[in-house]
This record gives C-alpha cells, sequence and structure tokens, in this order.
C-alpha cells in the first residue's frame, strides 16, 4: 500500500514513497543496486521489476511486499481472484485453517509508540466483525505476527510479505520514524489491516494497473502464471475503496467494502 512518494527515498505492502503531496503509501526506489538475476527470479514469481529495494532480509518489492532469499527459489504459481473489473488477488500460499476456525495471535512491539497498539487492536476488531474462519487477537507473547518498527533510515512505509507453510508471514515493519507517534487510529488502522492483508495471502486489488489508485502511469505489477478465478455474486463496476490498494490519500480511513468482504469469506 503506497502512501507518498518522498523525494525518492524509496513499496506492500507497502512498502511506501514519500512525496509532498502524500498520495501514495507503499512505493520503494533500490537503494542498493539489485543483480539482473534477482529482477529474473522477481518477475518469475509474478512481482513487478520496477523499483526493488534490496533490504536486511531480502528485498522489498511493489512498494511494501516483503521478500526473502528462500522465496525467490520457489517455484509458486501465483493466482487471482477477480472481484469485478477491479480483481481481488492472492498468491498460491494462504494461512491454512484446519478445523472451523484458527486464530492468528498479533503482538506489537515495544519498538513502536504506544499509540500504534489502538490502531492494531482496531484493525484486529474490522476482520473479527467480518466473521471469518480466520480469527486474530492480539497478545504479548507467543505471537504469530509481529508488529515492529522499520530499520533507522528506511525509506518504505510499511513492508510484509505472504505466508509460508500454512502460516501467515510473521512479521510486519511500520515505518514509525516518518508517521510519528500519533498519525490517527482510523488512519494507521487501514495501514496495518492493509499489511495483514499481506500476511494471510492477498495483493493488492489494482494489481493490474496500480496507477488507478497511485495516479501516474499504467503499471502492471507483473504476474508471471496467473490463474484468474471470478468470485460469484460480486458486481461488475469499478473498484476505487477496496483496503487492498496500492495507494492511499494520508489521513483516508477504508473500512472493507462489500467486494473486500466477498473475497475474505470466499478464502477465509
Amino acid at each position: 500500500m503506497k502512501i507518498k512518494n518522498l523525494l525518492l527515498l524509496p513499496a506492500l505492502a507497502v512498502a511506501l514513497f514519500f512525496s509532498s503531496c502524500e498520495q501514495k503509501e507503499e512505493t520503494a526506489v533500490a537503494k542498493n543496486e539489485v543483480s539482473e538475476m534477482t529482477l529474473s527470479q522477481i518477475a518469475h514469481l509474478g512481482f513487478s521489476k520496477n523499483n526493488v529495494q534490496k533490504v536486511e532480509g531480502g528485498y522489498i518489492v511493489e512498494g511494501d511486499i516483503m521478500l526473502t532469499e528462500s522465496d525467490l527459489t520457489q517455484n509458486t504459481m501465483v493466482q487471482a481472484l477477480r472481484v469485478g473489473e477491479s480483481e481481488q488477488y492472492r498468491t498460491s500460499n494462504l494461512v491454512s485453517v484446519p478445523g472451523s476456525t484458527r486464530t492468528i495471535y498479533v503482538a506489537v512491539s515495544t519498538s513502536l509508540p504506544s499509540t500504534y497498539v489502538a490502531a492494531v487492536d482496531e484493525a484486529v476488531r474490522r476482520y473479527n466483525a467480518e466473521n471469518l474462519r480466520l480469527r486474530f487477537q492480539r497478545v504479548s507473547s507467543g505471537y504469530n505476527v509481529l508488529f515492529t518498527a522499520a530499520p533507522a533510515g528506511s525509506s518504505y512505509l510499511a513492508s510484509a510479505g505472504f505466508p509460508s507453510g500454512g502460516n501467515p508471514y510473521n512479521s510486519v515493519k511500520v515505518n514509525s520514524a516518518y508517521l510519528g507517534s500519533n498519525p490517527g487510529t482510523n488512519y494507521l488502522a487501514t495501514i496495518l489491516a492493509h499489511e495483514l492483508g499481506h500476511c494471510i495471502g492477498f495483493r493488492h486489488t489494482d494489481y493490474m494497473d496500480r496507477s488507478y489508485s497511485c495516479g501516474g502511469a499504467y503499471t502492471n505489477e507483473g504476474a508471471s502464471t496467473v490463474g484468474a478465478i471470478h468470485i460469484p455474486g460480486t458486481p461488475t463496476t469499478q473498484d476505487p475503496n477496496s483496503w487492498m490498494l496500492a495507494c492511499i490519500g494520508s489521513g483516508v480511513n477504508r473500512y472493507f467494502n462489500a467486494n473486500d468482504r466477498t473475497a475474505l469469506n470466499y478464502l477465509y
């Protein structure tokens, strides 16, 4: 999810550009040179090769999605869930729910301001209000996903990755140095819920053309081998308010819309 273009400081999940207009939330510009082999591996997995940023532990792609070195060696097929003309996308990696429900435990690192706890609680509330088979609960220990501060000097707004082995991605890094100690509970909850969406397998709703939410020229994030599955009963109109759109204006609050709920219930 992008939040702004910050003088080319920098992505997904959100790894985001920062700019004075505060339009984008998750775009990164490569800080270090990335080899052509790595870019080829990224493209093979179905992600855009544009603005790949090398960070500790891997690479940030598409503004806020974290890929590790082990991710790059996987032969994973990216699949798509289509909602009307704006699609909900997922990777082939999802969180397994072996019983009727599964609870994902999330925690907030002390590296983040105390005000961020309220935003995490609001993000958790939004998911749980949908009565999915996947539930969320904030805990102080024994977590599955940890919200923590991004490393000092990071040029992305927030970042997360995708599920592995039936489990959610275990970390959401948030650039609290940029967002500040109190960016607003609903606005921050929107960003964190978006990142949790990545952690459970969702890609950006405007994956086929991120200019839809980010502005600028047409940009396809890339898909490699894609399977598209239409979700029955969804509308065919465009979807301007999805929680998984790549970009969001500063201070905007996005709850799940009707299409988001359809996609969430389809998967979980």
